[in-house]
């Protein structure tokens, strides 16, 4: 569809199914998005071997470890500026150069993670560099995740929005169990002295290859029908867009901020922390919870999708109301029950992972909560900006909260579901002629 025709072919558009170019850009999309969180977090399963190789020898294990996981938060830490930065020229040059040059951003420091020399050979230096290549990742994937939502919204008609937003979060979360399924693959195949030696680098180079691959593939992209139509209208904002967000859409971004706050603590306790808490409070074999753990995010896959579709339906605000209520009752329901047996942990965490998909609604909600000539930054300042606070945050309130109460995820969870239960009477679109 031409930019030129946009205007008259807007009743159509609004109308029209989706084509076989939009199932191709939501499949190059959710693939890139896929690859670019595998290669993030693949960080966090090689962290011990990371830890022995890039820091002296001398030093304390638990202050090896402490530096080895402050440079994987460095990369949360990152994300808000690299996405603030990216989004701000995505709203003024253009979606898919940012989109593509998210995934360049991501995939290049991964490689060279990968072939990075270690304390052994160059000393200081190798921890430096890896902080380096480290926040390089954090400021691709923090222009990656929202960009990625605002470009499949900004393709598909109107009412197939939620669907899209769905299937892409939906890609991010394949991401992060292909990154689980990788490691144990590399455990597996691997002695640990092999994965010491040269076996922790192969899931890096691994994923930079898969990278490049992925920026080869988004050139078949094209620019968003709505951005192009911007441009030809001479649309696009007069100002810093972030300077009008800031002023003239703070409610979207109090909405955007509270729902993020509720999509990380569903990510960080339910799908992240509780393989960890059910092995130490149900004495659950490490190979049970992280198989129960791999057929949950894939539950998570399937939820994001079947939840973008029923809010395109019935609504957002419906939809998470609903599913954040149904999310808190079954993560108690499941901790409850592995209580009386923990043999019933794969299927109740399977059910309590498929609710967890009620978050791939949120990016619904913000797609449609921002105009378009500030979308693309309004979702990045909110989003990230508010992961980075809650998703940081969270592990240490839960940890702080299991001193005193055994139930403390369960506890936190269900406050924040209700928290994003009652945000959704808040929740308002934004008045725009572009969807």
């Amino acid at each position: 569809m031409q930019a030129t025709n946009l205007g008259r072919a807007q009743p159509a558009a609004a109308t029209r199914s989706l084509g076989a170019s939009d199932y191709k850009t939501l499949a190059l999309a959710a693939l890139g998005g896929a690859l670019e969180f595998y290669d993030f977090i693949i960080f966090v399963f090689f962290a011990p071997a990371i830890g022995q190789l890039f820091f002296p020898h001398s030093i304390p294990d638990w202050l090896r470890q402490l530096q080895t996981f402050g440079i994987f938060a460095a990369g949360y830490l990152a994300r808000p500026l690299g996405g603030i930065i990216m989004a701000h020229f995505g709203d003024l040059v253009g979606r898919k150069r940012m989109f593509t040059l998210s995934v360049l951003l991501m995939s290049v420091p991964t490689l060279l993670m990968g072939l990075l020399p270690t304390y052994a050979s160059i000393g200081l230096l190798a921890p430096v560099l890896l902080l380096v290549l480290r926040v390089l990742q954090g400021a691709a994937v923090g222009g990656e995740v929202p960009g990625a939502w605002v470009f499949v919204s900004e393709h598909v008609p109107p009412r197939h929005i939620g669907y899209a937003c769905g299937t892409l979060t939906a890609g991010l979360t394949v991401g992060i169990l292909l990154g689980s399924l990788v490691a144990s693959g590399v455990n597996r195949h691997f002695a640990p002295a092999e994965i010491t030696a040269f076996a922790w680098r192969l899931p890096f180079l691994l994923g930079g290859v898969f990278g490049m691959f992925s920026v080869y593939l988004r050139r078949w992209l094209h620019e968003t029908p709505v951005f192009a139509e911007l441009q030809q209208r001479k649309s696009l904002a007069a100002e810093i867009p972030l300077k009008a967000v800031l002023r003239d859409h703070r409610r979207a971004v109090l909405v955007s901020m509270l729902l993020t706050w509720m999509l990380s603590a569903a990510i960080v306790v339910v799908i992240l922390m509780t393989p960890t808490l059910v092995q130490k409070q149900f004495h659950i074999a490490p190979a049970t919870a992280l198989l129960a753990n791999s057929v949950a995010t894939l539950c998570l896959s399937a939820g994001c999708v079947v939840s973008g579709s029923i809010a395109g339906r019935i609504g957002a605000g419906r939809t998470l109301f609903i599913g954040g209520l149904a999310l808190a009752v079954s993560y108690y329901v499941m901790f409850q029950q592995l209580a009386v047996d923990a043999a019933k942990l794969l299927p109740l965490y399977a059910v309590t992972g498929f609710l967890v998909g009620v978050v791939g609604v949120v990016p619904f909600v913000m797609v449609k909560a921002f105009p378009a000539t500030v979308r693309f930054s309004g979702i990045s300042f909110s989003y990230n900006v508010a992961y980075a606070v809650f998703g940081g945050l969270t592990p240490i309130i839960v940890a702080l909260m299991l001193k005193t109460n055994p139930l403390a995820p369960v506890l936190y969870v269900g406050v924040i579901c209700l928290l994003g239960a009652a945000t959704t009477f808040l929740i308002k679109d934004a008045p725009t002629a572009s969807h």
